[in-house]
């Protein structure tokens, strides 16, 4: 069965695309392996499940291939669990993943409490079906960065139980305990008998055909 991931960010496909590949029977696809023209949603929900959906179906839509989006926020305890659906453009909508970092450190930093925790929520649709999973990993934000592995949060970020933040960890590692990877493994049990049902179907290699109409 083929699986379409709705990102254009190279990272979140590369740690999705990791985990699902481990499925058998899964082909995993990008938006980066489509045609040009196939614009990625934009995201104007207001929770993260309202965006995985809308990924989810608009790119399903467009391109008649199942398809998997996520939406992902870290919530801090201090700040009403800001930024979360706004994480990725916390210090603006051009930000880099450097500039929310210190924003977040900046506004944590007379802040004793620095409980936080990872939420990710994934929306799986084919057109007939649309399931949700959610995971999440809680951990602790730093005053200061470590690692250059990672994207996003993940130098500054502290899992539970842990001693290294997600940037210091190799991909393997991060992938077994962090959020994406834990609402993964949900949805993979959860669409099981979808890709048991495909593989039985599928006797010749699918062609599928691009629309860049969203």
């Amino acid at each position: 069965m083929t699986i379409l991931l709705a990102t254009n960010n190279p990272h979140k496909a590369d740690e999705l695309g990791a985990i699902l590949a481990q499925s058998g029977g899964v082909t995993v696809l990008t938006l980066r392996d489509l045609p040009a023209g196939i614009p990625e949603p934009i995201e104007d929900g207001e929770t993260l499940e309202a965006n995985a959906y809308i990924k989810a179906a608009e790119i399903f839509q467009a391109t008649g291939i199942p398809t998997i989006a996520d939406d992902t926020g870290l919530e801090v305890e201090a700040l009403g669990g800001a930024p979360g659906v706004y994480s990725a453009r916390y210090a603006g909508p051009d930000a880099t993943y450097a500039d929310n970092c210190q924003k977040l450190l900046n506004s944590l930093a007379e802040q004793p409490n620095r409980h936080a925790k990872f939420r990710t929520v994934l929306c799986f649709t084919d057109g007939l079906r649309t399931l949700f999973a959610e995971g999440s990993v809680g951990g602790v934000i730093l005053r200061q960065a470590r690692g250059n592995a990672g994207f996003g949060y993940d130098p500054i970020f502290l899992p539970e139980g842990h001693n290294l933040t997600f940037a210091e960890m190799a991909p393997e590692q991060k992938n077994s305990i962090s959020h994406r990877g834990r609402a993964l493994v949900a949805l993979c049990a959860a669409i099981a008998p979808i890709l048991a049902e495909a593989e039985l179907q599928e006797g010749h290699t699918q062609q599928w055909s691009f629309s860049a109409d969203v």
